[in-house]
């Protein structure tokens, strides 16, 4: 029997909707596939129809918070913030919708995010390229010479990356430490963009 494109979305849900809630209330670690199945009432290796692993899986997860973090991040701006207020704004949009998650973004982003992993996960592309876009966009509209190099978006991303690890497992109360890790690599990362806008306006002085 055929199945339908709807019949095949409302898996797909069903399955996110399963896993989200297994992964909070076992932990991303203790969660199997086959319990998700189960719970899902599919069979074990229709699970991997939709999802090639549990990695894939809870990225998604992850990619939907951090869609929501960004419309959130977008309505909430007053335009009168500084670049490293505003990077600092929406990288916390992102860890306050993806809160739930916390103790399972670590095995999540050295799979599909982490610069370790070989090709990343088709879902941690999407996170990857559409937040450097947000990034991208929020850095055109700080000022003049304003097209950032790969290096530096490199660095940025890098960065990004680092917070997400500490603030996995950041014991420090209400993770006040990854706030201070956090502003402090919104600011590197500012100033060495502005570094790089110096060379960019020397050389066309030339």
């Amino acid at each position: 029997m055929r199945i339908t494109a709807k019949a095949k979305q409302e898996t797909r849900t069903r399955i996110l909707e399963t896993a989200r809630k297994l992964f909070l209330e076992k932990g991303f670690e203790q969660t199997t596939t086959r319990d998700i199945a189960s719970l899902a009432g599919i069979a074990a290796g229709t699970l991997f129809n939709y999802f090639p692993s549990k990695e894939e899986l809870g990225t998604t997860l992850l990619a939907e918070a951090l869609d929501e973090a960004k419309t959130d991040f977008l309505a909430k701006r007053h335009g009168e913030e500084d670049l490293a207020e505003l990077l600092f704004a929406h990288a916390m949009a992102g860890l306050r919708m993806l809160a739930p998650y916390r103790t399972a973004v670590a095995p999540i982003i050295e799979v599909g995010m982490s610069p370790f992993a070989s090709n990343g996960s088709c879902e941690g592309n999407r996170i990857r390229s559409e937040h450097l876009e947000t990034v991208a966009d929020l850095i055109a509209n700080s000022g003049p010479n304003t097209q950032p190099s790969f290096v530096v978006m490199h660095l940025y991303w890098t960065l990004y990356l680092g917070v997400l690890a500490f603030w996995s497992g950041d014991e420090s109360p209400n993770q006040e430490d990854t706030l201070a890790i956090l502003d402090q690599s919104m600011r590197l990362f500012v100033s060495s963009l502005n570094e790089e806008r110096v060379v960019k306006e020397d050389s066309s002085d030339e």
